[in-house]
């Protein structure tokens, strides 16, 4: 559900200035001061709605117009021909989106959900708290290109830009551009479809100059930041299993989990999941440090089938399996509990009692740690410090610390400026992608209801010669591509609020 604090300030902050707007529209005294004010600086208020327009950016569209026009000919043609396809693309994508969403509505599988391409968005609920600043961010900056798009494309089909704004609905940032709709209605259809491509041609550009700028960090931050040798732990969950004096810490370098090696956050998601779903790795002692006194541990049953030799709820002592050493035909299993890192500090890892006679010329048993099914111990290497060891499920550990690939070259570089430009990168791709498919949809009150009238206009007049079954034709079509649209927003929220 969403949080309610949020609910209670977003709420609460609307209707005051909701609330304050009324009082002073209302006001004898004030009214025309404040109305007077609002239009010299462009503002307009209206319920869970406030926009901002101005002219200042008025020269700055006309100067990129005019910058290298053959170059931006082909730009923005290309732009029309993208637009063309994606506006199909578009259909084909929420038509096979709603598909998946009425097959995971039909199905137990928790993991249907992650298949979908396009997912709806609630902040609170899929989206998480702590990263709504990057989310509104990537969003203001998308809606920023797109509309950048469209006042140069228009002023270079000579339609006049009245102005530019940024508008807030409810929580949701965006932007806009104010066209002189005269020298729109005049132009020829294939120049309206310029334009009005122009904004989900310049989204698309922005997902992939984020996604290769994404790519390419490593090199840009080569200078300050190094990679491949170690995941930097960045943050650690409070108590959470990583958490203790002898956890991990901020500032760490993870190298190894047991004998999977690790360069990268990457690596250490892989090591995880291979550990999770692989027998538990055993450890060679020598024979000589198994004292009597441990080898007399008496076992006991789990309910799960496994067995146990702690009974003392020991947070140093582990209960460890091996064969006995007389006979190596023997295959009755011994139970000790152990000093745990006594045990395991420094020693080489093994699956059978052979791999520790093949490596040491010390008479070496293989050891295991006898748990739960799907409990695991894990050695994690970071050095200098000894290792920290872990007992439990996997993806706990997983979920316990956060890690960076970058690990700063100078001690007072900040360990957060890769996370924060990675986290914001991806927040853009995902944004900025989206709403090129979104406003490609032939949809009223998107871009695409304007493509699609433009599209009709300059491909149908040959063949549909009156004019009003041309807008039939579209009226139908925009129907359809908003009832697609409409019905995939509806069923999303409803997976994602009422899951």
């Amino acid at each position: 559900m969403i949080p309610v604090p949020l609910l209670v300030f977003v709420m609460g902050g609307w209707c005051a200035v909701y609330l304050t707007d009324t009082l002073l529209k209302s006001s004898v005294k004030h009214r025309i001061r404040y109305e007077s004010w609002l239009a010299g600086r462009g503002l307009m208020l209206s319920p869970f709605h406030v926009r901002w327009q101005t002219t200042m950016f008025n020269r700055l569209f006309a100067y990129c117009a005019r910058i290298n026009p053959r170059a931006q000919y082909l730009w923005f043609n290309s732009g029309l021909v993208f637009g063309v396809v994606a506006m199909v693309g578009s259909v084909v994508l929420l038509i096979r989106t709603l598909q998946q969403t009425l097959a995971q509505m039909t199905s137990d599988n928790p993991r249907m959900g992650n298949q979908q391409t396009l997912q709806v968005v609630v902040p609170g609920i899929n989206l998480p708290t702590s990263q709504l600043a990057y989310f509104f961010m990537a969003l203001l900056l998308s809606g920023v290109i797109h509309e950048l798009g469209h006042a140069v494309a228009a002023l270079r089909e000579q339609v006049r830009v009245n102005g530019f704004g940024i508008f807030v609905f409810v929580v949701y940032p965006g932007a806009f551009v104010d066209l002189f709709t005269t020298h729109l209605n005049i132009i020829s259809p294939v120049q309206q479809l310029r334009i009005f491509c122009a904004g989900v041609w310049h989204n698309f550009v922005l997902c992939l100059a984020a996604l290769a700028f994404l790519f390419l960090l490593p090199i840009f931050l080569f200078p300050v930041y190094s990679t491949g040798g170690g995941a930097l732990v960045s943050e650690v969950v409070q108590g959470a299993a990583a958490d203790g004096p002898r956890g991990l810490s901020v500032g760490d370098i993870v190298v190894g989990l047991e004998d999977c090696p690790v360069k990268g956050v990457e690596d250490w998601s892989s090591c995880l999941s291979h550990l999770s779903h692989s027998p538990q790795t055993g450890y060679c002692v020598p024979s000589s440090s198994l004292q009597p006194s441990w080898a007399h541990g008496r076992a006991f049953k789990r309910l799960d089938g496994t067995f146990d030799c702690c009974s003392n709820n020991s947070l140093t002592d582990l209960c460890f399996s091996y064969m006995k050493p007389q006979g190596k035909n023997s295959k009755e299993r011994e139970y000790a509990c152990m000093p745990v890192r006594k045990m395991v500090t420094g020693t080489q890892v093994c699956r059978t009692a052979e791999d520790c006679t093949a490596h040491t010329e010390v008479a070496s048993i293989c050891v295991t740690p006898s748990l739960e099914n799907q409990t695991r111990f894990i050695r994690v290497t970071h050095p200098p410090n000894t290792h920290m060891l872990f007992v439990g499920y996997p993806p706990h550990l997983q979920y316990a610390v956060s890690l960076t690939n970058f690990v700063p070259r100078f001690s007072f570089l900040h360990l957060d400026l890769p996370v924060f430009l990675e986290t914001f990168c991806k927040y853009v791709v995902s944004l900025s992608g989206a709403l090129a498919v979104v406003n490609s949809v032939p949809c009223f009150a998107l871009d695409g209801q304007w493509m699609l009238n433009a599209l009709l206009e300059a491909t149908l007049v040959t063949v549909v010669t009156d004019r009003q079954r041309r807008e039939l034709i579209g009226f139908f079509l925009l129907l359809a591509g908003s009832a697609l649209l409409a019905a995939n927003v509806a069923l999303g929220l409803w997976m994602v609020t009422a899951r």
